[in-house]
């Protein structure tokens, strides 16, 4: 199941939904591992990386990051 199918079914919206529009015309991305060592090899890595998809360092990163996200995301004020 895909992150947006995943967000549209615990949100109970409809696959129609403006909702995660709405969320990233606002500048709110939803990630996961998988999503987040995706866009670090696209960022990071670029067009000169001598590999192809996220290795397991892009994967280590996007642990990590997520993991900080989470605590600042859920940490009050």
């Amino acid at each position: 199941m895909s992150m947006r199918e995943s967000l549209l079914q615990a949100m109970h919206l409809s696959p129609e939904s403006d909702t995660l529009r709405w969320l990233g015309d606002r500048g709110i991305g939803v990630a996961d591992e998988d999503t987040m060592s995706r866009a670090i090899h696209d960022v990071y890595c670029g067009i000169q990386a001598d590999h192809q998809h996220p290795n397991e360092k892009d994967r280590l990163q996007a642990r990590a990051l997520l993991a900080a996200i989470q605590k600042h995301g859920v940490a009050p004020g």
